[in-house]
């Protein structure tokens, strides 16, 4: 209980003698006697008590962690559907791969021909009787609905760019493997010219696809890549991709290989040259649902 002293007033006595006891203060008067009779004494302190506090009851601290953690829980859930929606459409398909992919069927006259021209090369033919060599179009692997939000396969294919998909011959165990491309007139740097930053893409996804099945889960992202550009590569061509995988240490693969014309019998004159180095991440293994072996390298 909390107290206040509050002492009295020794002028209201003073006040109260110094008024004229008359009979038209009849009132002023009357207490001036009472408080006489009552002889209180002027150094009397009034006592006035106050209510203690109150605090609100507290939660139970139990209860006050499981509120936390469910808003934590709800927000978290609430971010990642808000980022992940563009992928949605694709769940099914990856979680449920199909066991082959969908087979490419040219939309026009010119992808037809392109097409023929790839399949019956005399280089592809020989890789396609050769039983070491898996045939296959690795940007056919990829779901349709992430196909779109690819570079490769969805912002760089279509006419006038990469016309077709691309065609690779992948060896056993990752050892090797052969890609054939056709570079359509819109992918230039100067006219006519095809841009150097696409070449350096087509080698480093070539690569690759290269060593992927030779890493223990099939899965790598580029450590280092080097390339040297040899000559001017003409829009509107096929080439050639030719890749080796040199040496593997534990999630290291080191691999080696180069660009070229694509010739009536295969060989043509080298248009770039590169070597990379590709890491297996960390967390491969749980990558490896999205990216297996085979499928990462397209066979």
């Amino acid at each position: 209980m909390a107290s206040t002293l509050l002492p009295a007033r020794p002028q209201v006595y003073a006040a109260l003698e110094s008024s004229p006891s008359t009979s038209t203060e009849p009132a002023l008067a009357l207490a001036l006697l009472q408080l006489k009779s009552q002889s209180v004494n002027p150094e009397h302190t009034l006592t006035t008590t106050f209510p203690p506090p109150t605090t609100p009851p507290r939660r139970p601290f139990l209860l006050r962690a499981l509120t936390l953690t469910t808003l934590g829980l709800v927000l978290t859930t609430t971010t990642f559907l808000m980022a992940a929606s563009p992928a949605l459409p694709s769940l099914p398909s990856l979680l449920f791969p199909p066991s082959t992919p969908p087979a490419y069927y040219p939309p026009d006259a010119l992808s037809a021909s392109i097409n023929t021209h790839l399949l019956t090369h005399p280089l592809a033919v020989s890789l396609r009787a050769n039983p070491a060599f898996t045939e296959s179009r690795p940007h056919m692997h990829i779901p349709a609905a992430m196909r779109a939000h690819s570079l490769t396969a969805g912002t760089l294919a279509g006419p006038g760019r990469l016309v077709v998909p691309p065609i690779a011959f992948l060896e056993q165990g990752g050892k090797s493997i052969v890609c054939f491309f056709y570079l359509g007139e819109d992918l230039c740097g100067y006219p006519g010219v095809v841009h150097g930053g696409l070449l350096a893409t087509i080698l480093d996804e070539g690569l690759a696809r290269c060593c992927f099945p030779a890493l223990q889960h099939g899965v790598g992202v580029t450590a280092s890549l080097k390339i040297e550009y040899r000559r001017p590569v003409a829009a509107g061509g096929y080439v050639v991709l030719r890749a080796w995988t040199r040496k593997v240490e534990g999630r290291k693969a080191w691999v080696e290989g180069r660009l070229e014309e694509l010739g009536e019998e295969g060989e043509g004159e080298v248009l770039a040259e590169a070597e990379a180095l590709f890491v297996e991440p960390r967390q491969a293994k749980a990558m490896a649902r999205l990216y297996p072996a085979g499928k990462a390298a397209g066979a």
